[in-house]
């Protein structure tokens, strides 16, 4: 949302503006709240990254903390300059971390290993070329709700196939962070005009970031937890203070 004063990055040159009036705390910053919301999305990628080196998990998790991380810190240089080349630093991770997603989710009953890992890597990489080169606003939020749309059956059956009443509530944390992120988006774009003549902004859209956060974490460790079981780590749900999931493991001496 456009907002009369002085911008260090110049004019906005993103094809999405959200409902928050621009460069009102610093003329560093275009949307603040949007911007520092970002944050606990990568604390909470830091924390994850150190649960998975610290067990020796797979490598892949190691790497899905770290694109979690990626896309915040793109989402918060996108939001901080409006500007069309940090728009794709926010939107190509997005797309490469539901690949990295879907590859987790198949890959244990894929039969081809080598496959999947070679077609999604040369998919990743030609829409990171596609994208550089055509702006598609709408496509784009199509392309990437079919990508997330791709794993709803795949974690569906793990939820259904996990006895662990703590793994199983994880997962339930995970559909309701993501179903309050998806209605702050929704009622952000959709009451934009009239929000922004309250006194207070709700800032529908820092709060979708804030809760994609925690919905990442609590997907990965999730997704941790069935790994685990598949390997037969011997895994279970411990909390840090009495509050915070993680995933805990014990892998058979042998390995």
């Amino acid at each position: 949302m456009a907002f009369a004063t002085s911008s260090f990055w110049g004019p906005v040159t993103s094809t999405t503006e959200w409902c928050e009036q621009n460069y009102v705390h610093s003329s560093y910053i275009a949307e603040f709240y949007n911007t520092i919301s970002n944050i606990p999305s990568v604390v909470l990628a830091i924390v994850g990254l150190v649960i998975a080196l610290s067990q020796r998990f797979e490598k892949r998790f190691s790497i899905l903390h770290i694109s979690n991380m990626i896309l915040a810190i793109g989402s918060m240089l996108f939001h901080a300059t409006l500007q069309r080349l940090q728009q794709q630093g926010d939107e190509t991770p997005m797309v490469w971390e539901m690949l990295l997603y879907i590859y987790i989710l198949y890959s244990p009953d894929w039969h081809y290993k080598s496959t999947m890992p070679t077609f999604l890597f040369l998919y990743g990489a030609f829409f990171a070329v596609f994208h550089s080169q055509i702006r598609f606003d709408i496509g784009f939020k199509v392309h990437y709700v079919m990508l997330c749309l791709l794993c709803i059956p795949r974690m569906y059956k793990y939820y259904i196939n996990t006895q662990d009443k703590h793994a199983r509530r994880l997962a339930k944390l995970y559909i309701i962070t993501v179903l309050l992120g998806v209605s702050c988006w929704i009622l952000d774009r959709l009451f934009c005009k009239k929000v922004s003549l309250w006194y207070l902004n709700p800032q529908g859209h820092a709060l979708w970031h804030v809760f994609m956060g925690f919905n990442s974490y609590f997907a990965n460790e999730f997704l941790l937890f069935c790994r685990a079981q598949q390997r037969g780590w011997n895994p279970r749900i411990e909390y840090f203070m009495g509050v915070f999931p993680y995933v805990k493991i014990q892998k058979p001496k042998a390995q």
